[in-house]
């Protein structure tokens, strides 16, 4: 790839973000299409937000936004897609007329993920966490006429988190102790590290079939192991990052088919046991 002052940069945001595999994706996207564009992390302390977004104002940027900043920069953009403002959380920006425009393309990598894990239609779905992500599980909720459950650590989070869902629609209850539930995805960062605890023990969600770790690793994360040695159908994040980011590179360049093999064949090199 080579750069020059005419190549486009393309950023994710995020604290932390060292972990992420978009660059690499994306880049292997934009050789493939033969785009004169460059997609590069930045780590953006909260603090420093929106100063960043300002720049990118300035600069006619573009890009994707990860933990923890979705929910600010939904609140930040000047316009915003429907799906954007149903979540409540920016995941996918770009400058159009001078201003950033908001989109949230996570909720498209939810959906294509659990519909290739075979979920279909209304059941009960349990989401761990109350983050953007979170969100976007559950405006997918609402539209499959899901029951949602919801758990976290902070219990006001979790109790507002539930009022917010209500409010699209989605039946919302705070979950607590163990659970029955067709479904459950988790949406907090637990699994980045080797050393973190599991989401929620597979013990504690009877009945349970399919599970998404929204997290990605290399050799899958310890979740989808211990589901796996449950007889639970699970899978890590890489193909809800492989759909989301397909999604999202054509926002930033309209009218371009985004190569997703090509995408899914880098994070599957990338995170290769």
């Amino acid at each position: 790839m080579e750069i020059s002052a005419s190549t486009r940069l393309i950023v994710v945001i995020g604290d932390p973000v060292a972990h992420s595999l978009s660059p690499l994706m994306h880049n292997a996207a934009f050789r493939v299409l033969g785009l004169d564009a460059v997609y590069v992390a930045l780590r953006v302390p909260a603090q420093a937000l929106a100063t960043v977004l300002a720049a990118q104002v300035a600069t006619g940027g573009a890009g994707n936004v990860t933990v923890p900043h979705k929910e600010a920069v939904e609140g930040s953009v000047a316009r915003k897609t429907d799906v954007c403002t149903h979540a409540g959380a920016c995941n996918t920006f770009w400058t159009e007329d001078g201003v950033l425009v908001g989109d949230n393309t996570d909720v498209c990598g939810v959906r294509s993920t659990l519909e290739q894990l075979g979920v279909h239609g209304p059941g009960r779905w349990l989401v761990i966490g109350t983050g953007g992500s979170a969100r976007a599980v559950a405006v997918v909720a609402a539209e499959a006429s899901a029951t949602l459950l919801v758990r976290s650590r902070n219990a006001k989070r979790a109790a507002e988190f539930a009022a917010w869902a209500n409010g699209l629609g989605v039946h919302t209850e705070v979950a607590r102790g163990p659970v029955e539930v067709d479904v459950a995805i988790n949406a907090t960062p637990l699994g980045l590290a080797g050393h973190d605890p599991l989401p929620a023990d597979p013990k504690d969600l009877p009945g349970v079939r399919v599970a998404l770790d929204l997290v990605y690793a290399r050799g899958e994360t310890r979740w989808v192991h211990a589901l796996r040695e449950h007889r639970v159908k699970a899978q890590d994040g890489r193909e809800m990052l492989v759909q989301q980011g397909a999604a999202s590179l054509s926002r930033f360049f309209p009218g371009e088919a985004a190569p997703i093999d090509v995408m899914r064949a880098a994070v599957c090199r990338a995170l290769r046991v």
